[in-house]
């Protein structure tokens, strides 16, 4: 058993954190400000390689590993995982395409979005169901040789600012075997949105609702009633995603508390100094460890095609952004009062990470896939 990345793997995560601290990090509060990502930053993220990371080459995708993808995304939100977690949204989007769309929606679409020349959103969610993500009830009607969405989705990331949206709508019985896939683009007559969200955290990503009034679908990807499973499919990778985004900020958190703390002064010393803060140190540094370990773990898994890969995708999301959370938490305690300044940068890291323990999944479904997992396999 090697735990050590291969050069390669390095040059990756190097190359994804280089970039986040050029090109993402002095920037990332003048966007939270604007509530925006300008798309020329994500242009150049694509031009590396970093908007179709897992879909095939053939198909203008970097066909990366799972276990990579972390690596980029790990780097990336060590600048702003507000940023970063809108890339692996973007990411999630076109490996759904490419792996499960026929060959002409692929070759019409899946070049653009690897080069964000088309910029994709994801939508399950809605006003009414969250966790129950299979009591959805977007409808997909047959029209001609087409479809038509009618619906609302809710907390998009993208929403009125994507060019293409990728959206789960009931067209068949209830339960998980009536819901399709279907892709539709930005200006279909009937497409609306929401107003941008007032949010805690995540504030650069545009998040609105999607508003369907007999929208034409631009496409049903792939088959009619696999829906519900391609989606589930995407969330498997979208976990160890949001996962690698939270353990960077975390990184990046107590980055900034070693140095904070050796420069900050207390009874004659520098707090660094202190033995009981020394032990919180030291926990954050452990749980930081464990966390990477069970991440890199789990990605392995998905990309060997494990049985219990998706129990361990699970398992993962649920500690290592617990844990993130956790972690930047303490090293705003650890700041004292100046964590609570915008300028220190800390803050801003506890409401963006604070949501990486409900999306994609929260964390308590996260619990409940393990759970059922686990007594599935005693039977």
């Amino acid at each position: 058993m090697d735990f050590e990345l291969s050069d390669e793997q390095a040059a990756i995560f190097d190359m994804a954190r280089d970039f986040g601290a050029e090109k993402i990090a002095p920037f990332a509060s003048e966007w939270e400000a604007a509530g925006t990502i300008p798309r020329e930053v994500l242009r150049e993220a694509a031009a590396l390689g970093m908007a179709g990371i897992y879909v095939d080459e053939e198909h203008g995708g970097s066909g990366l590993s799972r276990l990579d993808a972390t690596l980029i995304f790990e780097g990336l939100s060590m600048a702003c995982p507000s940023v970063a977690a809108f890339l692996s949204i973007h990411n999630m989007c076109a490996w759904m395409i490419d792996r499960f769309g026929d060959d002409a929606l692929r070759a019409a679409v899946v070049p653009a979005l690897c080069s964000m020349e088309k910029i994709a959103s994801y939508c399950l969610t809605e006003p009414g169901s969250g966790s129950d993500a299979a009591a959805l009830r977007t409808r997909a009607v047959s029209a001609g040789n087409g479809w038509e969405l009618t619906g609302t989705k809710a907390f998009i990331s993208g929403g009125g600012y994507s060019d293409l949206y990728v959206v789960m709508a009931r067209s068949g019985e209830e339960g998980p075997k009536g819901i399709s896939a279907y892709l539709l683009e930005d200006g279909a007559e009937g497409l609306t949105f929401g107003a941008p969200e007032r949010k805690m955290g995540w504030q650069s990503q545009p998040t609105a609702q999607v508003q369907m009034d007999a929208v034409p679908a631009l496409a049903l990807i792939g088959a009619e009633g696999a829906g519900f499973r391609y989606a589930m499919a995407g969330l498997d990778g979208g976990r160890l995603n949001i996962s690698a985004c939270a353990l960077g900020a975390a990184q990046t958190a107590l980055d900034r508390t070693l140095t904070y703390m050796a420069e900050r002064q207390a009874f004659g010393k520098s707090i660094d100094q202190f033995q009981a803060l020394q032990f919180r140190l030291a926990d954050m540094e452990t749980e930081l460890q464990a966390a990477r370990v069970f991440l890199r773990q789990a990605a392995w898994k998905l990309d060997t095609g494990a049985a219990d890969a998706t129990k361990h995708c699970a398992m993962a999301k649920r500690f290592v952004t617990d844990t993130a959370f956790r972690v930047a938490n303490d090293a705003l305690q650890l700041h004292g009062g100046y964590g609570y300044l915008a300028d220190y940068g800390i803050e801003k890291l506890v409401r963006d990470l604070r949501v990486h323990q409900i999306l994609e999944g929260t964390n308590e479904i996260m619990r409940l896939i393990t759970a059922r997992a686990l007594l599935a396999e005693r039977q």
